[in-house]
């Protein structure tokens, strides 16, 4: 009697989290008073839903499955005309005919958002949870997928979990027949089980997006259901599975279950299916996943490169063009997959995409180049494309994941000089600059690290620095941030800032001695490495040296040879070497136990490190010399 209809999941690529409420009822706007003939047509036949006996019910839910439920004014018309309750109750009686048909129809009237949250306020999802054990193949179909459509909201989903949803959803996409999910599709149950399995996986799916459903899901044994139906060739299942996954897929447990269940493999595959939204799922699971070095590897292992930068192509799917970038980003973290991205003229392709894209896309795009300009041949190829120029036109924008990344990418680019001459030509620096006084930590920091490359890279880069009113008073002012990074980006460019005499003794003015020797008791071993270069620099201008002692500078910078980092050596050697100059700071040195450790470097492979330890130590001993011979004559 009732014909099956497709669920249409138009919002469940959103992801949320158990802490937001993702979906707020709307309020329903007062039209006309004019109803249309369809609202009348519900009005006449809920009297008989609600009051006929079960025949009559019956006759009434399929004349009113013949109306176009999918019309705001039928679906508003139950709620006004109090045929949900009943619907509902329905669900509740042992009539499974009327149980089936009050399922149909709340399948379609729960697109409407208010009809959702009136059936979750009603005690819906608890009696459809129950359904779900019923030994009726039909009815808790109805049931998963009007569960699918309800659990778009934190509250839902949260009802679902609380009654026991989530295990009965798991067990209930199992197979029944357990065998080898091949042999299963291939069986007399393949049209009941792949129909089963679809309808439990777009429940799932809606439900995964609360972070304890996901965690639900896992402890109730979804993650091995998940690879098997991965396996299968039915899209209309892959469909939802593979946006479980990729919702799943922020967790740290699921990314490593995808990777050691083998799904990278299928992921992959199905990269290259015909249909967009598989892709683009398959696309956003690998852009989450790849966040993990070995995932990367398995990517190019199972030769996921090509096919990702393929799909470029198709830059008119928006949606599927995010979720392919955001993959290739996190892919071109590994120099490897860089290499293969060359190969395949992957750079060239994402410099079109630099213009006329969504900031979800430009968000990605950006970041993938700003991970592939880390190569010199890639700098070169962006350059040539004409990439620079938009690059650095978009050192303007607002969006401070966006800004983040062009920051990266302009500090990438700028490594090489004739780079360095166009961003300057375009004002870049002079952005760079502005974006210090962001009030993002994250854009802040970025912004210092792209610094670095500039003024290393820049003619005249002491001018260049000069001619920015302010600049350097803001960059001192940024060592008294709370966040390490912003500390660490901005020792950095103080080091390549202070090569420069005149803008050292600007900064000095500026109070850059005793801003650095405050951080000097830090435990993290990035900043101990930028704070020492920072120090070995600024002691090259008056009595920063001496300055640097009588802010207790000193001691704390020679325990920093204990760290086992190489880096953190050679730059404390370089610091301590200009320290050792002032006579006091020898002293201090000498006192906290210097010497020995020195010792130990002199004989480093590392030439800086080599001739800074030696250097510190000689001018301790020759202090010590000077000193025994005014005792003793």
């Amino acid at each position: 009697i009732f014909s099956k209809a497709s669920s249409s999941l138009e919002d469940l690529g959103e992801s949320s989290s158990e802490t937001d409420e993702d979906e707020q009822p709307v309020h329903r706007q007062e039209g006309g008073t004019d109803l249309s003939p369809e609202y009348w047509g519900i009005q006449k036949l809920a009297k008989y839903v609600k009051g006929g006996d079960p025949t009559a019910t019956l006759i009434a839910l399929c004349s009113m499955r013949d109306l176009n439920l999918s019309q705001e004014v039928c679906q508003l018309a139950i709620k006004d005309t109090g045929c949900l309750e009943v619907l509902i109750n329905l669900l509740d009686t042992e009539e499974i005919k009327c149980q089936t048909g009050s399922l149909k129809i709340l399948k379609e009237i729960s697109q409407n958002i208010l009809i959702r949250h009136a059936i979750a306020d009603l005690g819906g999802l608890e009696i459809m949870v129950k359904i779900l054990d019923s030994p009726d193949t039909d009815l808790k179909c109805l049931a998963a997928e009007t569960i699918a459509n309800v659990a778009r909201f934190k509250r839902a989903r949260k009802t679902v979990r609380q009654n026991g949803g989530i295990k009965r959803l798991v067990m209930y996409t199992i197979i029944r027949k357990q065998h080898d999910i091949k042999v299963s599709l291939e069986s007399s149950y393949q049209a009941e089980d792949t129909e089963t399995a679809r309808c439990g996986a777009l429940a799932l799916w809606s439900c995964s997006k609360s972070t304890k459903n996901k965690k639900a899901i896992c402890k109730a044994g979804g993650i091995p259901l998940l690879a098997r139906w991965l396996k299968c060739s039915h899209t209309n299942i892959l469909i939802p599975i593979v946006g479980t996954l990729q919702e799943c897929a922020s967790e740290p447990s699921y990314r490593l279950a995808i990777r050691t269940e083998g799904m990278i493999e299928d992921l992959v595959k199905n990269l290259s299916s015909e249909h967009e939204e598989l892709q683009m799922h398959c696309a956003s699971a690998i852009f989450k996943c790849a966040e993990d070095e070995e995932t990367r590897d398995l990517v190019r292992k199972h030769e996921g490169l090509q096919p990702l930068s393929a799909l470029l192509d198709n830059s008119e799917n928006k949606q599927l063009l995010a979720a392919v970038t955001g993959a290739i980003w996190k892919c071109a973290i590994s120099r490897e997959n860089v290499l293969k991205f060359q190969e395949y003229k992957t750079i060239e392709t994402l410099v079109t995409l630099l213009t006329d894209q969504p900031e979800e896309v430009l968000i990605n795009v950006i970041g993938a180049l700003g991970e592939c300009c880390q190569e010199q041949e890639n700098r070169g190829a962006i350059r040539r494309c004409g990439g620079i120029a938009p690059i650095v036109k978009l050192l303007t924008a607002t969006n401070s994941a966006l800004l983040v990344n062009v920051n990266k990418a302009v500090g990438g680019c700028a490594m090489e000089p004739e780079n360095m001459s166009i961003i300057d030509s375009l004002d870049g620096v002079r952005l760079l600059w502005s974006l210090l006084k962001n009030p993002n930590p994250d854009v802040q920091a970025s912004a210092a690290w792209a610094l670095c490359p500039c003024v290393e890279n820049a003619k005249n880069s002491g001018e260049m620095v000069r001619s920015f009113v302010g600049g350097l008073e803001l960059i001192v002012n940024l060592l008294k941030s709370k966040d390490k990074e912003v500390l660490t980006s901005v020792c950095a460019a103080i080091a390549n800032i202070a090569k420069d005499q005149e803008n050292l003794a600007v900064m000095t003015d500026h109070g850059v001695v005793p801003l650095l020797s405050k951080l000097a008791n830090t435990n993290n071993n990035k900043l101990k490495r930028h704070l020492a270069e920072a120090i070995a620099r600024c002691c090259m201008w008056g009595s920063n040296r001496v300055a640097f002692g009588e802010t207790k500078a000193v001691a704390p910078l020679v325990r920093y040879l204990k760290a086992k980092d190489p880096l953190v050596h050679r730059a404390t050697a370089l610091a301590l070497y200009q320290l050792s100059e002032d006579p006091n700071n020898c002293v201090i040195m000498h006192e906290n136990g210097v010497v020995k450790l020195l010792l130990a470097m002199v004989g480093s492979t590392d030439d800086a490190l080599q001739e800074a330890a030696a250097g510190c130590i000689a001018n301790i001993r020759r202090l010590a010399l000077a000193t025994e011979k005014a005792k003793y004559g």
